[in-house]
């Protein structure tokens, strides 16, 4: 620390060169950060899937849906602990951009079967009583304005006309990444006002928890073979398997903005280290008179790589910090991220990139003043 005063002195001597190469060093790690958020947004299903769950849809595709009488036979499957089931209902509210996960759900089952939400049970008795009830996650109710009791307007896409409900619960998260961007609403309000050309009794999907020390992959496989050759054959599959689905779905558009991000924030270190280093050449007659005056080649090693650190390490927390401050503002993208959350490992990995590219960048020059030759650098002065 006695010598931290000298580092500085040299990093202030220009202050332009100095704040302008923390800055590009701040941009690429703020970058970096973000780039890191949208992966974790893409895969926030995978994590967030529960281990014990089970997602059975219809075998054709996603959205043709499944009997209600499914429900009790699947109960009957050995090693099947619960059963709840769900519709999406994909309407508008207010203007067509404000996209955002709408489930038609059973009221007696789906509390229970997602247990990582937290929802006052007083608001689930509300749920359960009134038929118009819904229940929203807190991002949608901050994003929106909506507070308990509010009447909301929704118009259907899919079931075509008004729909109103009236909020009476706002559930929570137990982790970072749970998506608290959903709105649920009672199934049994929308099979019994269908528009015409509906069947009731239909269901999109099931969401099935097993016993412990099941079998997950027998348990699938007794359950489509349970309704194999019907008109309604299923596809059961691990919950997680199932969100890994829809990020495949979705790769090519994460893969695009992942290497378009990369090749910036790669070029930006680039420059930035390409900066430090020319910094830190140009003082090489500085550092022979302090080897000159006494000082060994490990110490005019530690002093270069020193000030490299400190313009890094400066640069690096400044755009991780502000890249944390960015997400905590929640979704940038009206819906298409709903979990922008940039997790504790994230900004490890920055910093340890700034220190890994600081080290980089001021290793060579640093090296090369330890094994500078003093007669050799004093004749520059």
């Amino acid at each position: 620390m006695r010598f931290l005063p000298l580092v500085l002195a040299n990093l202030l001597r220009k202050k332009a060169r100095t704040a302008l190469t923390a800055a590009s060093f701040a941009i690429a790690l703020f970058l970096f950060c973000i780039l890191v958020t949208i992966r974790a947004s893409f895969n926030q299903g995978v994590d967030a899937a529960g281990a014990d769950r089970i997602f059975v849809t219809n075998r054709t595709s996603l959205i043709q849906p499944l009997p209600l009488a499914y429900r009790d036979q699947i109960l009957k499957v050995p090693g099947v602990q619960a059963v709840s089931y769900a519709n999406w209902f994909g309407g508008v509210y207010q203007d067509p951009k404000n996209f955002f996960p709408q489930f038609a759900v059973d009221k007696d089952t789906y509390r229970e079967m997602y247990r990582e939400f937290r929802i006052d049970d007083a608001a689930w008795q509300s749920f359960q009583s009134d038929r118009t009830a819904a229940i929203a996650g807190a991002a949608l109710a901050r994003r929106f304005g909506w507070k308990v009791g509010d009447r909301i307007p929704i118009q259907g896409a899919i079931f075509a006309g008004e729909w109103n409900f009236l909020l009476v619960g706002i559930y929570e998260g137990t982790k970072a990444n749970d998506d608290l961007t959903q709105f649920w609403f009672r199934w049994d309000y929308l099979n019994e006002n269908l528009p015409d050309g509906y069947p009731e009794g239909y269901v999109g999907w099931y969401s099935v928890r097993m016993a412990a020390g099941a079998d997950m992959v027998e348990i699938c496989r007794r359950i489509d073979e349970r309704f194999a050759n019907s008109a309604w054959e299923t596809r059961a599959q691990s919950e997680k398997a199932m969100a890994a689905s829809f990020v495949k779905q979705m790769g090519n558009i994460e893969t695009l903005m992942l290497a378009v991000g990369s090749v910036v924030v790669f070029t930006l270190l680039l420059v930035t280290g390409n900066t430090m280093a020319g910094a830190v050449r140009e003082r090489t007659s500085e550092l022979a008179v302090l080897k000159a005056i006494g000082y060994g080649d490990r110490f005019v090693l530690g002093l270069v790589l020193a000030e490299s650190l400190a313009i890094a390490v400066m640069g690096g927390a400044l755009g991780a910090g502000l890249a944390k401050a960015f997400t905590l503002a929640g979704d940038p993208t009206g819906g298409m991220l709903p979990v922008f959350y940039l997790p504790d490992a994230g900004l490890l990995a920055a910093l340890g990139l700034s220190v890994a590219v600081g080290l980089f960048a001021g290793f060579a020059p640093a090296l090369a003043a330890m094994r500078l030759e003093v007669a050799t650098a004093l004749r520059r002065l």
